[in-house]
């Protein structure tokens, strides 16, 4: 095949689409480069596999350390493992962006494969990837309402500007992909620093019109190669589908009632599905089974369209709030928030910032210092099931907390602590993300986190029918199952810190997303005056379990002061008072301890030994060695000085043993510092210290060689010894 390209300007950079150049035997497959970021889509579709009963459609994203010229950091496995959580966000990402516009009669296996092969570290490949996407199931032939553009947003002064790279997502408001058709928003997740509705809502249609730019792209590309989606014809059994309506009749309100209360089997849908099918032929059950499905959603729909919510509440109503913080006694800080039967615990743990987690991929190595995991167990559902690692809900989940909760989180200045906060879904029925959120909010609150503002969360429901549609506050599980829309928005009263939609219609106008923003914000207020009923602000005092953790910053010229000659002043610093000390390359000294005491004695012992010490200063000092020619004293931990025998006192001093004894505290003030930066100390002040002169260190020796000279000039048997006679000395 014939290489062809196509190529639009987005923002500041060139987007370029590129087939017949790679994977020839994939159904399709497509190049995508904007920058110097590119990524291969591959898309292969395989045979039917409608006894899943549902859409079996696999996205998998490829990250190669190769991409961004890096070797993996381990010493004994140099091959990439498994997906790493930022590229399971981004299978996610592309998902929910393509998934919508598959008919729901199409049941074949469709696996869209992405490989990450270069990144320039300006742009991301996450948009790129969904966009890449996008082109090669439009260039597949598959059934498929497409194509999609995708694009970032960021906004800065209440401006939104299209995807902004790197270093300018630094000084953005804003972090908003925005997925749309020519008609419809798709799909959109954003993080943003508490901006409000409005701004966001702007944001979300500046996105929507420059993604016109990539459909268009996409759609010259399909036209060129002459490709077309095929069509799929579905027919209904009609007398069969009357006929499980007649049975269904009078039981909706029950059946729905008890799909809103529980999970897993039904017992009256299995009733009416055993009644179905004593009265059809063996032939048509399993269709029958199928059509039970779509008219009982239908109906649930139909009831939901009459705004009428099953569990009786207003289209606007969130269901039955309890917080509780400070259950787990051991840990740093704990919280329960339940709405309706959603359950979640949130427990909070600090460290060191050494424990900071560290992220490696093909753009290089980060640390992060907030840290959010989300954990969803079977019988969180009532259901068994597989007990182990994260699936990609929940590092979806997860990640939507922590991007809802980051922009609070207060400065390593201000709290210098590695935060981790682990959500428990113990109950399961509707928005279990954003019930972490909340109790996350309040579980740092319950663990002395000064955080910026409290963060509630929401989740909002659609139902659509040609041109009417209803908006539902706080979807229970079944409104979600037999909805159109997932609209997730987290935020504080000064505005939105996240947000996470995703459909299953052809998408939202933009009247829509306004109107369901306009809801989220009342929904929000409401649960959250629930939780600041609970715990209004921060604790004053961490955990007495939690550790001490304190930063002092020095000049990075004194680093060498604190390591010490083959580490040892650090090591005995750290043995000493059961303080853990780490040092950055800037000068940052973080020190880490069980009590408030070891951290003050560490902190104490690195400020004595990088404080500038200057003639005049006076200390109390302790007595730590006594010599003939006078006793040194510590002046600040780890910090000597001499006071020399003509320094201790007025008159003439034979001993200095006379004077002073080991381990007495004794007023000192600093005469001199010389070139060696040692420190020369007098315990003479007043009157007494203009009498007397302090010679100088280099004259300092023991009385065995002639004691130290006392005449300004020195010289003769009492001057200082040669280099060579104190040679000979030793020699005799």
């Amino acid at each position: 095949m014939a290489i062809i390209s196509k190529s639009v300007d987005i923002g500041k950079k060139k987007l370029t689409l590129e087939i017949g150049r790679f994977a020839g035997q994939a159904t399709s497959s497509v190049l995508g480069k904007y920058g110097e970021t590119m990524v291969l889509a591959a898309v292969v579709e395989s045979g039917s596999k409608e006894e899943l009963g549902y859409f079996p459609l696999t996205v998998d994203y490829i990250e190669r350390l190769y991409a961004g010229g890096r070797i993996k950091g381990s010493r004994w496995v140099k091959r990439e493992g498994r997906t790493s959580d930022e590229g399971v966000l981004i299978d996610r990402l592309i998902d929910r962006s393509v998934r919508p516009l598959f008919p729901k009669e199409y049941f074949n296996e469709v696996q869209v494969t992405v490989t990450l092969l270069s990144v320039d570290l300006e742009n991301d490949p996450d948009v790129l990837s969904v966009v890449t996407s996008s082109a090669a199931l439009a260039l597949a032939g598959l059934p498929w309402n497409g194509p999609v553009g995708s694009v970032r947003v960021g906004l800065k002064d209440g401006i939104p500007f299209v995807n902004p790279t790197k270093e300018e997502r630094e000084f953005s408001d804003l972090d908003l992909v925005v997925s749309a058709t020519r008609e419809k928003v798709i799909m959109l997740e954003a993080g943003a620093r508490q901006v409000p509705e409005k701004q966001v809502l702007q944001a979300i249609i500046f996105g929507k019109e420059e993604a016109q730019k990539v459909v268009k792209l996409i759609e010259d590309l399909t036209g060129e190669v002459g490709i077309k989606p095929r069509k799929i014809e579905v027919k209904e059994d009609d007398q069969l589908k009357n006929e499980i309506k007649k049975i269904v009749g009078n039981k909706l309100a029950d059946l729905a009632k008890e799909e809103c209360l529980t999970k897993g089997k039904h017992p009256l849908v299995e009733a009416i599905k055993e009644e179905i099918f004593s009265s059809v032929e063996e032939e048509k059950k399993k269709n029958a089974e199928k059509l039970l499905k779509k008219i009982i959603k239908e109906e649930i729909r139909e009831e939901i369209l009459a705004k009428k919510r099953v569990d009786g509440r207003k289209l606007d109503e969130v269901r039955e709030i309890e917080c509780e913080v400070g259950i787990l006694p051991r840990t740093h800080g704990s919280a329960m928030f339940r709405r309706g039967q959603t359950q979640v615990l949130s427990v909070t743990t600090l460290g060191s910032p050494s424990l900071q987690q560290l992220i490696e991929s093909a753009e290089g190595e980060e640390s992060k210092r907030y840290i959010h995991h989300y954990s969803m167990p079977p019988y969180a559902n009532g259901e068994t099931g597989r007990v182990g690692g994260p699936n990609r809900r929940e590092i979806g989940h997860g990640a939507l907390a922590e991007r809802a909760l980051e922009p609070v989180i207060p400065s390593q200045e201000k709290f210098p602590y590695t935060i981790r906060v682990v959500s428990e879904v113990l109950s399961s029925n509707g928005s279990t993300s954003m019930g972490s959120t909340c109790g996350s909010t309040i579980s740092l609150m319950d663990t002395g986190v000064p955080i910026l503002a409290p963060v509630s969360g929401i989740a909002m429901g659609l139902v659509t029918k040609g041109d009417d549609y209803v908006i539902l506050t706080d979807i229970a599980g079944y409104e979600d199952f037999n909805g159109d829309m997932d609209f997730k928005v987290a935020g504080t009263k000064q505005g939105v810190t996240a947000i996470q939609m995703d459909v299953k219609n052809s998408g939202l106008t933009d009247k829509m997303i306004e109107e369901i923003l306009d809801k989220a914000i009342i929904g929000r207020e409401y649960i959250l005056e629930k939780m600041l009923a609970v715990i209004s602000v921060p604790r004053e005092k961490i955990s007495q379990y939690a550790p001490r953790v304190t930063v002092l910053h020095v000049a990075p010229e004194k680093i060498g002061e604190i390591i010490g000659p083959g580490g040892r002043v650090i090591r005995k610093m750290m043995e000493l008072t059961g303080a853990q000390i780490d040092i950055e390359d800037d000068g940052s000294v973080t020190i880490s301890g069980v009590s408030d005491q070891s951290v003050a004695a560490a902190a104490s012992q690195i400020e004595g030994l990088t404080r500038e010490v200057k003639a005049g200063d006076e200390f109390e000092g302790e007595v730590k060695r006594i010599q003939p020619f006078g006793a040194f004293v510590e002046v600040l931990p780890g910090r000597e000085g001499l006071v020399h025998v003509s320094q201790m006192a007025a008159g003439f001093v034979s001993d200095p043993g006379q004077i002073v004894t080991l381990g007495q505290k004794v007023k000192v003030r600093v005469v001199e510092i010389d070139e060696q930066h040692r420190i020369n100390l007098s315990m003479l002040f007043g009157e007494d210290a203009k009498k007397q002169m302090a010679p100088r260190r280099e004259e300092y020796r023991p009385r065995g060689f002639g004691g130290p000279s006392r005449s300004p000039g020195g010289g003769g048997r009492f001057g200082p010894p040669r280099f060579g006679d104190r040679q000979d000395r030793f020699r005799r």
